[in-house]
């Protein structure tokens, strides 16, 4: 949806130009499945290599972007689509800067999903999509914020994978089983990420 009454304005800046100041062009990483998946861990270890590699990168993480952007959003589907939907153009908006912005966000509709890549795509942008394959029982198991313990009494209601549904991605780019080590995780994010970039 386009607001109405509003002219797109471009800078003096080509993308290219920003790379070269910047050491490389951007892109986004979406990390995604459930609650206690390991997500945020995965996504700031991503973000720290690439910034030990000399280039600009930046967490999107789900929780923080509820906390200010969107703090006024629920857990309606319609609310976590629209949750998707701005982490999307605000990712979409770092990568064109030439920054790598890494997207740690429960994102449980593929419908949003498809959207959030189409919205890189469209632009010319490299978009690498990361299922975290952890299932429910190993997340409940972990439950590092108490979520899983606090819906399976009511206190928490709509919660993706107890009373809200978790639509598993049927072609990630890479998928992250829950035996898998940071350190490798990371290393299969990164090497996704440099070969969607040398196919742009």
């Amino acid at each position: 949806m386009t607001s109405s009454n509003v002219t797109y304005h471009s800078g003096h800046l080509t993308r290219d130009e920003r790379a070269r100041s910047l050491g490389g062009r951007g892109a986004t990483v979406w990390i995604t499945g459930l609650s206690g998946s390991g997500k945020s861990t995965v996504a700031a270890g991503v973000e720290q290599r690439l910034v030990k590699q000399g280039r600009g990168a930046y967490l999107l993480d789900g929780d923080n972007l509820r906390t200010g952007l969107n703090g006024d959003l629920g857990f309606s589907r319609t609310e976590r689509d629209e949750n998707v939907r701005r982490a999307a153009e605000v990712a979409c908006l770092f990568a064109d800067a030439g920054v790598v912005a890494v997207v740690a966000l429960i994102s449980p509709y593929a419908e949003s999903r498809l959207r959030a890549r189409l919205v890189h795509e469209r632009a010319g942008l490299a978009f690498v999509e990361v299922y975290m394959a952890a299932p429910v029982d190993v997340c409940s198991l972990r439950d590092p914020k108490g979520l899983y313990a606090r819906a399976s009494t009511g206190e928490i209601g709509s919660f993706t994978g107890v009373t809200d549904p978790y639509e598993v991605p049927e072609a990630p780019d890479v998928v992250i089983e829950p035996t898998t080590g940071l350190s490798e995780a990371i290393e299969a994010v990164l090497t996704q990420l440099h070969r969607v970039e040398a196919a742009l």
